[in-house]
């Protein structure tokens, strides 16, 4: 007995995915002089993740329904798992901010947008600077150069070659730091870089106060979802027009609707939540396969529910406009 229970504890390297709820975005989105009084409801789709510290977990997830697993390294690469954490924080602050910028602009709304410099989503294995730059830290020069953007980056180093040195200016958990680094090939195709992930870090400045309260969920996936809510709140029309309308994608500040992950888990979700109408990004790149996957899921399964692939806010306003009320 005592060896099977050591045996359980033995730790064990993966990630269950499960489908999890569908939450409605009218009590968590509050748009300064906006407008709550819909007839339906705009919800998030999430999946429930759990991670394997033990292999007892491991053994569930292969006996419970709706289980997938996955292996620790395909779900958060090398970061560890504060780093994942913390990165999935991030993710849904910026999903959070460009809803808003989003929302705001399809209703006819300006919003100012200043780009603060070049956050640090992870530091590959093979950067010459692990150890000293972190996820989360905020580039601002390098070479006396100020970095505003990820694209400032990636065009200043394109001339440089393994070997060369830049001195760098940075944020670190909001001090200033500051340190020469040496740069070296960061894929097989010889490309030379720092060996880390850029992404632009900015502030907006909306016209209006926007609350968003998501405590406790990560991720950017709920973009599209957070866009659609601040839009019905601004509108003087219902968008919702009776409906239960879930739905799942990323959002950028353009608008455009990006690819997740998990949206079998999500079908599931919003079919034992009983909604009626489900958004979900449109298969548009090569590799992408969002719209395919859920389909034959919903198919697999015979839901009913009305599934509709989107590749922009706009293309899911238009399909909103056109709806005939319930």
């Amino acid at each position: 007995m005592v060896i099977l229970l050591v045996i359980l504890m033995i730790p064990v390297p993966y990630y269950l995915y499960q489908p999890g709820d569908v939450e409605p975005l009218s009590p968590v989105i509050t748009v300064e002089n906006g407008n709550k009084s819909e007839k339906g409801n705009f919800y998030l789709t999430t999946v429930t993740t759990i991670k394997t510290s033990h292999l007892y977990y491991l053994i569930y997830g292969w006996l419970a329904p709706n289980t997938q697993i996955r292996k620790q390294e395909s779900v958060s690469g090398n970061l560890s798992a504060d780093e994942y954490d913390f990165l999935l924080r991030h993710m849904m602050t910026t999903s959070q901010q460009n809803a808003v910028v989003a929302g705001l602009r399809a209703a006819g709304e300006v919003v100012p947008v200043q780009n603060k410099g070049v956050f640090v989503t992870n530091v590959l294995p093979m950067s010459k600077a692990k150890g000293e730059i972190a996820v989360g830290d905020v580039i601002t020069e390098i070479d006396g150069q100020q970095m505003q953007k990820s694209s400032d980056v990636i065009a200043y180093l394109s001339a440089k070659r393994a070997g060369d040195t830049v001195d760098m200016i940075f944020l670190h958990e909001g001090k200033k730091q500051q340190h020469t680094f040496e740069l070296t090939v960061i894929n097989d195709q010889g490309k030379v870089g720092l060996g880390i992930q850029p992404e632009d870090e900015y502030v907006i400045h909306p016209p209006r106060k926007i609350k968003i309260d998501t405590s406790g969920i990560g991720g950017p996936s709920a973009g599209l979802m957070f866009s659609l809510e601040i839009l019905n709140q601004v509108l003087p029309e219902d968008l919702t027009k009776g409906y239960q309308i879930a739905g799942t994608g990323t959002m950028d500040q353009e608008g455009n609707v990006g690819q997740i992950g998990g949206i079998r888990d999500k079908i599931v979700a919003a079919h034992e939540g009983k909604v009626d109408i489900f958004f979900c990004p449109a298969d548009v790149q090569p590799g992408d396969s969002n719209a395919k996957d859920i389909l034959d899921e919903a198919k697999k399964r015979n839901y009913k529910i009305k599934i509709i692939p989107v590749h922009t806010i706009q293309e899911a306003l238009d399909f909103l406009n056109q709806l005939q009320p319930k």
